[in-house]
C-alpha cells in the first residue's frame, strides 16, 4: 500500500523551486492523483446532488493538464509570461474551494 504522507510531485524536476511555485504544483498534483489514482470523476461517488463540483474539478483537471503541455512545450514561461502568475493563482484558489470533495 502506497504511504499518504508522501507526495511526489511530478510536474516539478530535481532543480531548486520557490515555495511559491511548490504550492501549485503540490496543490494540481493532489488533484492529478484523486482524477488519475483514485478515479475520483468516474468512481462510487455520487455526483448527481453535486454536479457544479464534478464540473468545476474536471475543468480543473483539463486546466492543469493543458498548462502543463503548454509550459513543456515551452509556450510560456510561468513567472515571466505577462499574467501567467495571476491565472495560475485564480485556479489555485479555485481549487482550494474544491477541497472538501477530494476524498474517495
Amino acid at each position: 500500500m502506497e504511504t499518504s504522507n508522501r507526495l511526489m510531485i511530478e510536474t516539478l524536476g530535481e532543480g531548486w523551486s520557490d515555495k511559491d511555485n511548490v504550492l501549485l504544483h503540490a496543490c494540481f498534483q493532489l488533484l492529478t492523483d484523486c482524477v488519475e489514482k483514485e478515479n475520483l470523476l468516474n468512481g462510487h461517488i455520487n455526483w448527481s446532488e453535486n454536479l457544479d463540483a464534478k464540473k468545476e474539478l474536471s475543468f480543473l483537471y483539463d486546466w492543469w493538464k493543458d498548462r502543463i503541455q503548454e509550459e513543456e512545450n515551452e509556450k510560456f514561461d510561468p513567472i515571466w509570461t505577462k499574467g501567467q502568475y495571476e491565472a495560475d493563482t485564480e485556479m489555485l484558489v479555485r481549487l482550494v474551494k474544491m477541497r472538501k470533495f477530494l476524498w474517495t
